[in-house]
């Protein structure tokens, strides 16, 4: 789109929710408009106000190209949270910049090559940080920055490094983080609840409007039934509710989700997944998510897009209340643990030593006689006591947090490390450590890149109120009270819907949006798990270590340990490999081998 005057051209992928305040505020000032976008009002703001000021007045999601025909210059902006993607390289000739990798790779100048570090990245973590992309010469612009250029510049900046180095940030987590910490706020908790319902109230509503029929992804949990709850009670009508189940009882929240729906009324509908249907989906997710990428929940998540598609065409949801909250084991476990985290590494090392010994000694065999839940059941089996071993084991906040979440300690890779620090200051408590990590690197990395691409590739948006800017400014003025509170996370966030919901809708033990990954290997998928995890398929890639792949699924497959999470992010790489590399039509120029 063009701005009034003719001197900016934009290009667009977003949503701003309080444009309709900001036009308002803009035609008291005189300036007219001729349509009712969002998008018109961000050009007239941009030429009144400037673009930084704009994005700072903008309470929204986005990747915006904006080229100003006075100075020639090219500027590139994400949103706080990056919720948006937005991919840049340098070929060449040009600079390019999409919200798709497979937009990049139409560019006739572009020659894909496989990036061996981003590589090693996604498979210590299962999705692909912000500061690397599967492709070499590739990066994702941060969350909350901007990136400009004219012609000189591009013409100094040989490669996209060069031209990385030319972002800075127009609003930034780490500083909102450091100084909500030195600034906590002073209230007792009546006060505080209420604050933060007023916010998420606003929120809420403001992610309401639209021209288009709207709903909501209900998971029963918290977050989900928070927005709901604060949805139902400022609509006229029964909200359009969407869940999905799962055969298993000890991953499906259907039950739960179904209860709050009709405690509150809402149009509910739930779909009951099968595994036959996850197996009929997996061939899509390496072209629905462009690069590898392994949280196993990407898969409810899509046919949940699909389910709820068909009667709407926004829906809300409940992503980043673990975040600004403290929802996450990993956030209990530090608040529990902080006397041990904190005293010396002797002490710490006994205590990671103890927890080693117990993963040891107990196994599937010995979890099967005792009266556990599904939950506590499926940690046994896992790695995620070994986890605990390693948080216990860690130098320092940086690392602790890195150790938690490595998918293994496996070496899967012959040559390539991941990145040994996060270059995230220290706030001086570890939950709060822990906390503006998870925001920094998991909440975009892999909540939002999940709930985006599944969402747009069935043509739905998807908007999460409790991500609003104002209300992550607030959660890190709370004090450590007000989100881990006798022994449960999301203290706070409960007592906003405990004005809403009665307390037997609340208080269950968290589920998440998992999937039953390791057991639908072991039957239902095993025969196109062993076909992409053969070695001899490892070998000819020539990019894992195929020996330590095969041993990790032999062991899987024996019952021995339960390396799903492992296994699931080998497979969603050879899946995209498959999928991008060696099924495609590649152009006589291109050249998709590994670096060397």
């Amino acid at each position: 789109m063009l701005s009034e005057s003719g001197r900016f051209v934009v290009t667009f992928n977003g949503e701003i929710y309080n444009y309709l305040s900001l036009r308002q505020e803009l035609q008291r000032l005189g300036q007219t408009f001729i349509g009712s976008s969002d998008t018109e009002v961000l050009l007239a703001m941009i030429e009144r106000w400037g673009f930084e000021a704009a994005l700072k007045r903008s309470n929204g999601i986005f990747a915006i190209g904006l080229w100003d025909r006075q100075t020639r210059t090219l500027h590139l902006a994400r949103d706080r949270m990056g919720k948006k993607p937005l991919y840049v390289t340098r070929t060449r000739n040009a600079a390019v910049f999409a919200s798709e990798l497979k937009a990049i790779d139409a560019f006739p100048d572009f020659h894909p090559e496989i990036n061996p570090c981003g590589v090693a990245e996604f498979l210590a973590r299962g999705w692909l940080p912000d500061e690397h992309c599967i492709w070499r010469n590739v990066f994702k612009l941060p969350p909350g920055s901007i990136l400009s250029f004219d012609a000189d510049d591009l013409l100094a900046s040989q490669d996209a490094a060069e031209l990385r180095a030319k972002t800075h940030t127009w609003w930034s987590l780490t500083d909102i983080a450091k100084s909500g910490r030195e600034n906590l706020v002073s209230a007792d908790d009546c006060q505080l609840v209420s604050h933060l319902d007023g916010l998420l109230r606003e929120a809420v509503s403001e992610r309401m409007v639209a021209d288009v029929p709207i709903g909501l992804f209900l998971s029963g949990g918290i977050d989900s039934s928070t927005v709901v709850a604060l949805m139902q009670s400022q609509s006229s009508r029964p909200v359009r509710t969407f869940t999905i189940g799962f055969g298993e009882p000890a991953f499906d929240e259907a039950a739960s989700a179904a209860a709050v729906a009709h405690h509150l009324g809402t149009d509910h509908t739930e779909l009951r997944l099968t595994p036959s249907e996850a197996r009929d989906v997996i061939p899509e997710l390496p072209r629905i998510w462009d690069e590898p990428f392994a949280d196993e929940s990407q898969i409810p998540t899509l046919l949940l897009s699909r389910l709820a598609r068909q009667d709407v065409t926004v829906v809300l949801s409940g992503d980043g209340g673990d975040e600004c909250f403290a929802g996450y084991s990993r956030h209990l476990l530090t608040a529990r643990l902080a006397p041990l985290l904190n005293s010396n590494r002797a002490v710490r090392r006994t205590a990671a030593m103890g927890v080693s010994l117990l993963a040891r000694g107990i196994r599937e065999d010995v979890a099967d006689a005792l009266p556990l839940s599904g939950r506590l059941r499926r940690m046994i089996g896992s790695d995620r006591i070994n986890r605990l071993a390693q948080l216990f084991a860690g130098n320092d906040a940086d690392e602790m947090y890195r150790k938690v979440m490595r998918l293994s300690e496996l070496q899967l890779t012959p040559e390539q490390t991941v990145s040994d620090s996060s270059n995230v200051p220290p706030l001086n408590d570890l939950l709060s450590d822990f906390i503006v990590r998870d925001m920094i690197g998991y909440l975009p990395g892999d909540i939002l890149v999940k709930l985006d691409r599944a969402s747009m590739a069935t043509g739905l948006e998807a908007r999460c109120p409790i991500l609003d800017h104002r209300v992550v400014e607030f959660s890190w003025r709370l004090p450590n009270r007000a989100k881990v509170r006798d022994g449960q996370g999301k203290w706070i966030l409960r007592q906003v819907l405990n004005r809403y919901l009665p307390r037997h809708l609340i208080d269950r033990p968290k589920q998440g949006f998992d999937v039953p990954v390791g057991a639908w290997l072991k039957g239902p998928l095993r025969s196109w798990a062993a076909d992409l995890l053969s070695e001899a398929r490892l070998r000819r890639q020539n990019l894992l270590d195929a020996q330590r792949i095969q041993n990790c699924w032999q062991d899987h497959l024996s019952g021995n340990r339960d390396h799903s999470r492992t296994l699931w992010a080998v497979l969603m790489l050879q899946s995209w490999l498959e999928t991008t590399v060696e099924q495609r039509t590649v152009r006589s120029t291109d050249t998709l081998e590994p670096a060397q």
